[in-house]
């Protein structure tokens, strides 16, 4: 799914700041912005600006300047983070509708590529970015799930399933798969050349991926987040580099395992999985308090961790909740 980076939305409601005169606090979708007071109003449309968006330096954003000045692979911008204004979380960046300068928009477009949005990418150590063979295959899809804040027309249809929760790792997205006989690994965006430098193949043949997979039999593809050294500031204290997997991918069918036939592949070739947190868990009443459970400790270890990600038991449904607390402690 393509991740809506700048998206014409609905202002759902506005509340005021403790103590503060010039700003006030807007919910869009399931996001909390900081405002400037009397900018907006309830049922307007605005621009949308998600966290992570890298907004082009051109004189409309330069305000941004002062807190979001970025360079990503030598391209100066402007990256946005969760921040906290007078004690308010805010995520995001909220543009009155005129930034379009008349555009015939509809209601949900994503207006990134218009407003010259892209994602910001954070520098990538040389042994972990290799070099590309190619794009990330077509035939596997791309470990990106959808964060709570965007779902809120689904989440109350969402609590008549069963689901299971695993710790989100904060590391780097790894992809090893086996196609027709032909073994490839890729980093989040890429089809990777096997190099010996490079983290993602080393991490294959130490766990000697490409026999493990031919002995089953199958199309399938084994995605996991590399974790260890050089990796995040390697938040675990792993020593080298290791991959905590958390999805199967049939080829074939185009459908993930769900997650006793995951287990069971885990064991069989003795890797190992992300914390599995909760294999039995109903939706709390809100997200608010959705996004409360996602802050907490690592199992691995006494660092923060990233937050969860919910899986129903079938495997229909998968997205992500990002601990707040995290996110206002990242550095890059």
């Amino acid at each position: 799914m393509e991740r809506k980076l700048a998206s014409i939305v609905t202002i759902d409601d506005l509340q005021p700041i403790v103590d503060a005169d010039q700003i006030e606090v807007a919910t869009v979708k399931g996001w909390k912005l900081v405002v400037k007071k009397g900018e907006f109003r309830i049922n307007d449309h605005a621009v949308y600006c998600e966290i992570d968006s890298f907004l082009p330096v051109i004189e409309k954003f330069e305000f941004l300047r002062k807190t979001s000045y970025r360079k990503m692979a030598g391209q100066e911008g402007f990256r946005l983070k969760t921040i906290r204004l007078r004690g308010q979380v805010s995520q995001g960046l909220l543009l009155p509708i005129s930034i379009l300068e008349g555009y015939n928009y509809e209601l949900g477009e994503n207006v990134a590529e218009r407003l010259g949005i892209v994602k910001y990418e954070p520098p990538m150590p040389a042994e972990l970015a290799g070099v590309a063979k190619g794009n990330f295959p077509s035939f596997i899809f791309k470990t990106d799930e959808e964060r709570i804040q965007n779902l809120t027309k689904e989440y109350e249809s969402f609590k008549q399933h069963t689901f299971y929760v695993t710790e989100k790792l904060d590391g780097s997205s790894a992809t090893f798969y086996l196609n027709e006989g032909i073994f490839g690994v890729c980093s989040r965006n890429l089809d990777l050349q096997e190099s010996e430098n490079n983290s993602f193949w080393q991490v294959a043949r130490e766990l000697d991926l490409e026999k493990k997979l031919t002995s089953l039999g199958k199309n399938l593809a084994l995605q996991g987040e590399l974790i260890g050294e050089g990796i995040q500031s390697n938040p675990y204290v792993v020593k080298g580099q290791v991959v905590r997997f958390f999805n199967v991918f049939d080829i074939d069918t185009q459908t993930y395992l769900p997650l006793p036939a995951f287990r069971e592949i885990m064991e069989s070739l003795d890797l190992q999985h992300v914390p599995i947190l909760d294999e039995s868990f109903k939706l709390p009443e809100t997200t608010d308090a959705l996004l409360a459970l996602a802050e907490g400790t690592s199992v691995l270890s006494s660092a923060e961790r990233e937050g969860i990600v919910i899986r129903s038991i079938d495997r229909q449904i998968s997205f992500k909740v990002i601990s707040n607390k995290f996110l206002l402690k990242e550095r890059n």
